[in-house]
């Protein structure tokens, strides 16, 4: 009974949450579509299972390795928004997953204790605005592709069974790699690519960045609590931290925005 009542969370928790920030997305555009996207709206679920699944102490290791995934994320948008503004769509997911899988594969032979892990990502966020292009000019599209929202519920569906489902084989440290995979990055990257232009899916992943503070905080916070209380407690505090550390990071973004 509780493995369904797992497989069901698995299934219906991060699609529905990807659905109410696809449906914000639309409503206020790409720049609020990649803020509210790079919340931990995909990996915190994932975390949490883990630690049901697997004990408060493999998740702590998991979030720990999410955090330093940070570092893969931006390579990913950055290397999709370069090659955007040559490229189409599918060529440019090609780049991004690849400088992406490079990243994760460095990344996993690289096990720094916590502390440095937290001031590298946030030093990388700082200065990762700048190194993502300038927009070029796009249209908002008047509708979205008939199939968009299926597609993205059905890839994180497909990213939460996949990593949580192969935690054992995986271990505490790739498990908390992957679990950073760009499902929403890619899908959303692509799909305004599609339908709007380069610009527009620029904007986006650029947006993305400032989203990334909070998502480092819930990280951060989990792999320090815990393994210190209750996976309740612990995931209830990283959330309010991480709200917070978004809101203020929403005031950074409209002060950077052209």
């Amino acid at each position: 009974m509780a493995l369904n009542s797992l497989l069901l969370l698995k299934l219906l928790l991060v699609p529905s949450l990807i659905a109410g920030i696809t449906a914000a997305g639309r409503r206020w555009g790409p720049a609020v579509a990649g803020w509210l996207s790079a919340f931990p709206v995909v990996s915190a679920p994932i975390l949490w299972l883990l630690a049901l699944e697997r004990g408060a102490d493999f998740a702590a290791q998991a979030a720990a390795a999410t955090l330093s995934a940070v570092l893969a994320i931006l390579v990913f948008g950055i290397a999709y928004c370069r090659a955007a503004l040559r490229h189409g769509w599918p060529l440019s997911l090609l780049i991004s997953l690849a400088a992406y899988a490079l990243a994760v594969a460095l990344l996993n032979l690289w096990t720094p204790p916590l502390w440095l892990a937290a001031g590298s990502v946030l030093l990388a966020l700082w200065l990762a605005p700048g190194a993502y292009p300038a927009p070029p000019p796009y249209s908002v599209p008047s509708r979205t592709a008939r199939g968009d929202l299926f597609w993205r519920m059905l890839a994180a569906a497909a990213l939460v069974l996949g990593v949580t489902g192969g935690a054992e084989t995986l271990g505490p440290r790739l498990s908390g790699l992957l679990a950073m995979f760009p499902v929403m990055a890619s899908v959303l990257a692509v799909f305004s690519h599609h339908q709007a232009g380069a610009g527009f899916s620029i904007r986006l992943l650029r947006a993305m960045v400032y989203g990334y503070y909070a998502f480092a905080g819930f990280c951060l916070i989990l792999a320090l609590t815990l393994p210190a209380m209750s996976a309740g407690l612990a995931f209830a505090l990283a959330l309010a931290v991480a709200a917070t550390i978004q809101a203020l990071a929403r005031r950074r973004m409209q002060r950077a925005a052209p």
